[in-house]
């Protein structure tokens, strides 16, 4: 049995129980998201990587209107190299439609996952230890897999390393599971925020 055939079963429900968040509970969770993250954004500049909330996602609108001035505004977008890009956005600037039907910037640059400052990663499970459980699909463990403390150790005698953007979470509270076993593409978590608490994880603990 594989690591998707363990998982699935697991995906199915979040994601089912996610979807049934009724409109007026997911807006006030979003809101109280906001009031948990935007102090923990306060001293970083440069760009942050939010996402198009779907099926049920904690929505980010309410983050996105109160940014600090030091940070601007991206999306992601797929690319044919099975990893992310990222471009500026703001409302009412055009997008275009995924294979997932996902909206993403039509138009602008594009940055790498190195370019970032923060990234505010979606998810359907994390636990006490910042391991996620994300779609299936891998985009956010290929993408930020330079994130791995063990794999920044391997060329940090070769080379001088940027910081590393830091991966933020974000999850209503019932998704905080037990335990999540990881697997060594998994790309664990520096911090995820809820709507009730901002839960914090060591990076030196990666691996």
């Amino acid at each position: 049995m594989t690591d998707a055939d363990t998982r699935r079963p697991l995906r199915v429900a979040l994601r089912e129980r996610r979807r049934a968040v009724p409109v007026r509970e997911r807006l006030d969770a979003a809101a109280a998201l906001a009031a948990q993250l935007l102090p923990e954004l306060a001293g970083h500049a440069g760009r942050i990587a939010g996402y198009w909330a779907v099926g049920g996602e904690l929505p980010l609108h309410a983050v996105q209107s109160a940014l600090p001035a030091t940070l601007q505004w991206c999306l992601p977008l797929l690319h044919t190299d099975g990893r992310l890009r990222f471009a500026e956005w703001a409302p009412g600037q055009a997008l275009a439609t995924n294979r997932y039907g996902i909206p993403e910037p039509a138009a602008g640059a594009r940055f790498d996952a190195q370019d970032l400052a923060v990234v505010l990663v979606p998810l359907l499970a994390f636990d006490g230890h910042g391991q996620r459980l994300g779609q299936g699909g891998g985009w956010y463990d290929r993408s930020f897999a330079f994130c791995r403390a063990a794999d920044r150790a391997a060329g940090a005698a070769s080379s001088s390393l940027d910081p590393a953007p830091r991966l933020i979470g974000i999850a209503y509270d019932w998704q905080r599971v037990e335990r999540l076993d990881a697997g060594p593409w998994d790309v664990p978590l520096d911090a995820v925020a809820t709507p009730s608490a901002f839960h914090r994880f060591e990076r030196s603990a990666k691996a």
